[in-house]
């Protein structure tokens, strides 16, 4: 079964804009940053946007990462000027502006790269082209523990790019590890992602090894996932092929 990953692409699209490469010269320290504070919608939580350029990427505020607590209790206070700062193992993004109202203002931020997190992605030969991937690994909490283990888990990142879409998509040692199975070959961080970008879990390659299936590869569990094909009805046509009602 062969089915392409477009879906994986359009996933990925939003949280991979701020590693677009820069045209101009790549400095340590980037100043021409804006963000934007936007309150909840329903039941989400409220987000950061950060851009650069023609680029930007969003920052949910919703206390799940240590760095951005100061910057959830900055936003939601009241109306006037305001400056945050958040340091991540990346670099330091500072920024500064005006709050209208609780998580709704704008500003401007400088961004200092750490050179040290620079050398030791290089180290792993996941050098980033320009000094904008390594904002945008602030923005998704990419960091070198996150390489490391998922080389670890045997889908080593090939690039700064894979580390950054791994990071925001959440695919981490442990989601590998649980998709691993007699059901599925996984062995690239392409696939994982893949895997992820569509919500393949470990329950769900687990069934599809309770219905018969023995070493498919991603392409073909991504694909069964794409067309909704879920274990039970795995089990259904195992069942119908070989003539059996039960």
């Amino acid at each position: 079964m062969k089915v392409p990953y477009l879906a994986v692409g359009a996933a990925l699209l939003s949280v991979l804009a701020c590693s677009v490469p820069s045209t101009a010269a790549d400095p340590l320290v980037l100043n021409d940053i804006e963000w934007k504070a936007a309150p909840a919608k329903g039941k989400g939580e409220p987000h950061l946007q950060v851009s650069r350029r023609k680029s930007n990427s969003s920052v949910s505020i919703d206390g799940s990462r240590r760095e951005l607590a100061g910057t959830k209790a900055v936003l939601r206070g009241a109306a006037g000027p305001v400056s945050f700062t958040i340091v991540h193992a990346a670099g330091t993004l500072a920024c500064t502006g005006v709050l209208k109202a609780a998580h709704d203002g704008a500003g401007r931020c400088r961004f200092a790269a750490d050179p040290g997190f620079e050398r030791d992605l290089a180290s792993r030969g996941l050098a980033p082209e320009d000094r904008d991937d390594l904002l945008a690994m602030l923005l998704v909490d990419a960091t070198i523990e996150l390489a490391d283990g998922l080389t670890a888990a045997g889908v080593q990142p090939k690039d700064d790019g894979d580390l950054i879409a791994a990071a925001a998509l959440d695919v981490t040692p442990a989601y590998v590890r649980d998709l691993q199975s007699e059901a599925m070959t996984l062995t690239t961080i392409e696939d994982a992602i893949a895997c992820k970008a569509l919500d393949v879990d470990g329950a769900y390659v687990r069934g599809l090894a309770a219905a018969g299936y023995r070493k498919l590869s991603a392409h073909d569990v991504v694909g069964m996932k794409a067309l909704g094909v879920s274990p039970e009805y795995a089990r259904a046509m195992n069942r119908a092929a070989s003539g059996s009602g039960k």
